[in-house]
């Protein structure tokens, strides 16, 4: 179970890290139309059986680490598995349901080429990237605490 968590946490990571890192600051050279028809795009097809697997498995293995260490939180990796469980809990899947998603849907309802469009996609931009980082650092740090949990 920790090993499934470590390797979900690091693929989720991975994934966010290269949004933040390029995929965002591409799309955001492009014409706002080309933008937001683009991202309109991403989000229809990330709901995939195979990334709402990781992603949603992750938590769940989670929270079942979580419960477990409270149950057990003598143990020595208690604090390294219940800290990483709630950065991915937290910081990922919360952060994801409460910011991402609500400026996703947002975005969904706007058509590429209107003046309301182009005006949400400025802002759009800089709101979902930040919390993009927010994500990509949780589930990089939980996946480091979770490998400490592992060796401890």
């Amino acid at each position: 179970m920790k090993l499934f968590a470590v390797l979900g946490c690091g693929l989720m990571a991975g994934v966010f890290f290269a949004f933040s890192a390029f995929v965002m600051n591409a799309l955001a050279r492009l014409q706002p139309t080309q933008g937001i028809a683009a991202m309109q795009s991403i989000n229809i097809t990330v709901i995939n059986p195979l990334f709402m697997t990781v992603f949603l498995g992750t938590g769940g293995i989670c929270i079942f680490l979580l419960i477990s260490s409270l149950l057990r939180w003598q143990r020595t990796n208690a604090v390294y598995l219940i800290t990483g469980s709630l950065l991915y809990l937290i910081g990922t899947l919360s952060v994801t349901i409460f910011f991402n998603v609500p400026l996703n849907e947002a975005l969904a309802l706007i058509k590429p080429d209107s003046a309301d469009g182009v005006q949400l996609w400025t802002t759009y931009l800089n709101n979902w990237t930040f919390w993009n980082h927010i994500r990509a650092a949780a589930a990089l740090t939980a996946s480091a605490s979770l490998t400490l949990a592992i060796r401890s």
